[in-house]
Parts: structure tokens; sequence; C-alpha cells
């Protein structure tokens, strides 16, 4: 599997003039030794691992955090960091996975677990001693970010609940909700949902399951094949449908466009209706917008608002439609970080080895963040882990943008995380 899965990244290998920009720009081999640099584990080092030559990729791109950052930057268009993460997947395949990987990799499972009694689940999880113990058996560094389960039920609870007060309408959108949504963030779901509604979207939430992203992180290629396989088989008939598929977590609508049919050699017909059908939540409202349906009856918000696109986001191509939409709500003073990373990379921050690195490479947006000044009192990003990352190094709570927009539309409270009136 993984020998014939080099050919994909061929030719851009061989595009590679050793010019040094993405070494120049990675914020990880920035402040770190163990990580040489993206053209030394990527394509320098992936000329050794051709058929025919010696398969022992250099364990130091274990270090690389997936940022994608490389990506951005080559002037050739290299795919640097699809070659580490294919390096990465060799080696698990040759020598296996760690137990804290393969626990991290299954966001899901774990969410359906610690559901069932989320209060327990939290105080199992974030007390000091189980905190410690976690890191000296399991190596999942006692400071990272972990998140806290919902007790006030699942994102499908509420959906479920609410089915017959939800608007009905001939126009459609589907939403993928994602992990965090469902067991963690459920009110990220809620303001998407409510703005879906304004706007005049009957909101269809079928089965789902997780990207597959934190198993294409860890290098396990091979469950993640499945992960997508099973949203696939089930979103498919939606797509064929003409509608649009739009999530909330940019790191899976990355994944569902792009990340797992690429890593995976997934290339057929109903992959392609997939990639063609999923949007990230601002990129279909920005699309709106420029059709004049998107509602804007804002209540001003007077409100300094350090924003962070995250490198998944960025990766999308799609320039930064969550910025484009914030601006236009009167009284929001938006002040864009052109930090390269938060450090998180979804589980890279959460291991006892790599987590200093992911808070040295965060310095840079944590210091941003402070230099805003005290008016600030929330920060603005789109993926879930970089605002648990955002939160935990600059002490401000952290929001997605689509409930900075609900709140706008005088539809959501930022402060209790909840709808209003609803």
């Amino acid at each position: 599997m993984f020998t014939e899965s080099w050919h994909s990244v061929g030719p851009t290998l061989d595009e590679c003039i050793k010019c040094n920009i993405c070494t120049s720009y990675c914020p990880v081999s920035a402040v770190t030794d163990l990580f040489p640099g993206p053209k030394y584990v990527g394509p320098q080092a992936q000329r050794f691992r051709e058929n025919g030559q010696p398969q022992s990729p250099d364990h130091s791109v274990d270090y690389c955090s997936g940022c994608r950052v490389c990506n951005e930057v080559c002037p050739t268009g290299v795919k640097i960091a699809e070659i580490n993460a294919r390096a990465r997947a060799q080696i698990v395949a040759e020598e296996g996975i760690p137990l804290r990987n393969r626990l991290l990799g299954r966001n899901e499972t774990l969410g359906k677990v610690g559901s069932v009694a989320p209060a327990l689940a939290n105080f199992s999880l974030h007390n000091s001693f189980s905190r410690v113990m976690a890191e000296k058996v399991m190596g999942i560094a006692r400071e990272a970010p972990l998140p806290h389960w919902s007790t006030t039920g699942t994102f499908g609870d509420w959906f479920k609940k609410t089915q017959s007060v939800r608007l009905k309408s001939d126009k459609k959108v589907v939403y993928y909700h994602g992990c965090a949504t469902m067991y963690y963030e459920p009110f990220v779901g809620k303001a998407a949902v409510a703005v879906f509604e304004h706007n005049g979207y009957e909101v269809l939430v079928p089965p789902q399951n997780c990207c597959g992203l934190p198993l294409l992180s860890n290098g396990e290629f091979g469950a993640a094949e499945g992960y997508h396989q099973n949203n696939i088989n089930k979103l498919l008939v939606y797509a064929q449908a003409g509608l649009d598929i739009v999530g909330t977590s940019t790191s899976c609508t990355l994944t569902l466009k792009e990340e797992a049919p690429e890593l995976l050699d997934m290339h057929s017909e109903n992959v392609h209706a997939i990639t063609m059908a999923t949007w990230d939540i601002f990129e279909w409202l920005r699309e709106r917008h420029g059709l004049g349906e998107l509602k804007t009856d804002f209540s001003e918000m007077n409100m300094v608002l350090p924003y962070h696109a995250p490198c998944q986001y960025r990766a999308h191509r799609i320039g930064k439609p969550a910025r484009d939409i914030l601006v236009l709500i009167p009284g929001i003073d938006l002040r864009e970080s052109q930090a390269r990373c938060c450090g998180i990379a979804g589980t890279y921050g959460y291991k006892k080895e790599k987590y200093q690195i992911a808070m040295d490479v965060g310095a840079e947006l944590f210091n941003f963040v402070a230099d805003q000044g005290e008016a600030v009192e929330m920060t603005a990003c789109d993926s879930e882990t970089c605002r648990w990352q955002l939160e935990h190094g600059t002490d401000l709570p952290s929001r997605h943008p689509i409930e900075i927009l609900a709140a706008a539309y005088g539809l959501y409270d930022l402060d209790k995380r909840d709808l209003v009136n609803r």
C-alpha cells in the first residue's frame, strides 16, 4: 500500500529546487533542533524512500506537525506535508503505533464513551492526579488543553429534541458537525443551525462519522480509509442530489475535500462527488453574500476581536472567508493574526515530548493577542483545537466565528454560549 502511494507525490518531489524557503518559514524547526526542517525530512529524505532504496525514513519526520505552512510557501508546489505524512504512515506500518497515538486518533470513540457520563468523564480526565498519571503512563502532556465533554447533552441530542420546531424550507443544506461539535462543543452546532435557518435554509443532519484526520495525523492510514469510506457511503446521496455539505470544523472539511482523498489515493467518482459538495461554513456564507442572498441585519457589536485563521483553514486555498464576513458586522474591530501556527496541530501538542514545542510555536500567536491590549475580551478562530490552544496560551475565551455571526444576528449569547429565546 505505502510503496504504491509514493507515486502520487513523486511528480512534485522532482519539482523541489532546494531553495529552503519551506525551512525558513517552518514554525517547528524554528523552535527545536529535533525537526531539521521540511526540505530535509520531506523531498530530500524522500529520495531515499523510493523503490529500490532502503526503506528507512528518518524518525525526525514524526516531529512534523502537519501544519502545511511549507506547502503554502513552496514556490514550485511540492506537497511537502503529504510526503511527511506518508513517511510517518510507513513508520507506523513497519513498527506499529503506541497505544497513546492509537487512542488520540480515535476521537469519535472517546467522544461517545465520555458522553455516557460526561461529568464523571470530565472529572476523571481533568483532575491533577489523573493528568500526572496520564503523562507518566501514556505520555499525554499533563498541561495540554484537552477538551471537556458537554454536560448538557450532545449536539445530536439537541437536534433531535428540537426537530419539531426546526425550519422547513425548499432550500436545504447538509450540516457536517464533526466530533468536537457533537461531543464537546454542541453550542457551535447550535449557532450554525441558527445562522442557516435565519438565512432561510432547512438543516439536514444525516448520520456521519469522524473525518479520520486524527488517524491520518498519527499514521493510521488503513483505519482512516475506513472512516472516509463510511462518510462517502452516508453522504453520497446528498451530494448526488446537488445539496451542499457544509462543516464548521475547517479541519474536517479539508479532510473531506482533499486530505483523505489525496493521502489515501481515493479517486473514484463517488469520492470526487463528496469533494465537490463540501464547503467550509464561511466559504459557503461568503458565496451566499456574493450572490446577494446573505442577510446582513446585524446588530452593532462593539468589540476588539483578534482573529486567527488556522493552518488547516489556509490550506483550503480559499482566502479568509470568515474574516470577509465578520468585517461586515458593525462595531467589530477585527485584528487579524499573521502568526504561522498556534502550535497544537490537532493531537500533536497533546504529546508529552511535543507539548513545549507546541507552546513555543504558539508564542507568536499568544504575543499577538497580548499586544492588542486590555480591551480584548475574547479571540476568534475556526478550528476547535486551535481555540483550545488559544485559551490555554492567553487565558482568554475563544469563539468560533459562527458564534460571533449568530450573536450579531441576535440569535446567540456569546457569554452563555447558547441560543437566545430558543
